[in-house]
């Protein structure tokens, strides 16, 4: 998951905890609507760490003969 697919989570789970006033049978859409959320956010940070780790990484580059 990266930054695009986390901040859509985090943009319908704001739909579906602050915007959307329907209830469903069973299903608590708020508390959904965090869980989306609390995905997105978790998505941003391991993407964040990911990439960081890749950056760190050395590369060594070869040196051609002489």
């Amino acid at each position: 998951m990266y930054f695009g697919g986390s901040i859509a989570l985090i943009a319908i789970g704001a739909v579906l905890s602050f915007a959307v006033q329907d209830s469903v049978s069973g299903v608590d859409l708020v508390m959904v609507g965090y869980i989306f959320m609390a995905a997105g956010a978790l998505g941003i940070v391991l993407s964040l760490v990911a990439n960081g780790q890749r950056s760190r990484t050395a590369r060594r580059d070869e040196l051609p003969p002489r």
